[in-house]
């Protein structure tokens, strides 16, 4: 007797997912809000799988109309795959509208440096920057001490800053950047000394230097520095970014550049991809 090979299985993903943070019930506002906000980087999305957070409205005693929210970010290249947090009857609402339900999952704090360099009072911000980013539900950031003018990573950013920040020293990562993690110069250029694995993000305002393997996704000139460029040792990447120009490699890298030494840099609206001296 022949043995039926199985016709599929199911195992355990750990996949990167880009999490919607609800403030308000006012769907209004918050598509206005997220409209404007999506104009510093219109292409910035691809059908993107992204989930919903409700943490901050649970309480509020108001269900939002999440079918008529999956189909407005369905237009601009989210994919509403599920809610994260919120009361029984949002859930249960997600659920009808035909929405997925994550488990709650507890916030990692990002591991802090041995031995910090102590700030000056004037130097805290309480409120972090807002990034473009990569989120599987509540993504740790890679630590980064902040010194006066240093470039920043926070825990729970939003998507795009509203203003450009003002030039700050180059950021400096000599440790791997995990997958689900996100690393963010803001004003700044960033170097990266260890491996960007699959699923994470790096992010500058400036130029990108990676002296590693690149196998995640690499966003310089966030907010639209078109002479921004990237460097990389061996590239090897999910996605490429530059003013808000990206390439998603599901074809492949290029032969010429593929594991091999590169530069990115804009042409016009098309990212140029150069082989680097060996």
């Amino acid at each position: 007797m022949i043995r039926e090979e199985p016709a599929f299985k199911i195992k355990n993903a750990n996949l990167p997912l880009l999490v919607l943070h609800l403030n308000t019930t006012d769907m209004e506002q918050l598509k206005s809000q997220l409209e404007t906000r999506l104009t510093h980087a219109p292409d910035f999305f691809s059908d993107t799988p992204m989930a919903l957070g409700l943490a901050a409205i649970a309480d509020a005693g108001i269900t939002p109309d999440f079918a008529d929210l999956a189909s407005f970010m369905r237009v601009h290249g989210m994919r509403t795959a599920g809610v994260l947090g919120g009361s029984p009857e949002q859930r249960e609402a997600a659920v009808q509208a035909g929405l997925g339900l994550f488990p709650d999952i507890p916030t990692r704090a990002a591991a802090q440096p041995a031995s910090p360099p102590e700030l000056p009072a004037e130097a805290h911000d309480p409120k972090q920057p807002e990034l473009p980013g990569f989120d599987p539900a509540e993504t740790e950031l890679a630590a980064a001490a902040q010194e006066p003018g240093q470039a920043a990573a926070a825990s729970d950013d939003e998507i795009f800053p509203e203003t450009a920040p003002a030039l700050r020293p180059t950021l400096v990562i000599d440790k791997p950047v995990r997958t689900g993690q996100r690393i963010y110069a803001e004003g700044a250029d960033l170097v990266v000394l260890a491996t960007g694995h699959a699923g994470a993000e790096l992010i500058a305002d400036g130029d990108i230097h990676i002296y590693a393997p690149l196998r995640g996704r690499a966003i310089a000139g966030a907010h639209g520095n078109e002479g921004a460029r990237i460097f990389v040792q061996r590239l090897e990447a999910e996605l490429i970014s530059i003013a808000g120009c990206f390439r998603v490699f599901e074809d492949g890298i290029p032969e010429n550049v593929r594991g091999k030494p590169a530069q990115i840099h804009l042409d016009g609206s098309r990212l140029v991809f150069q082989p680097l001296p060996v």
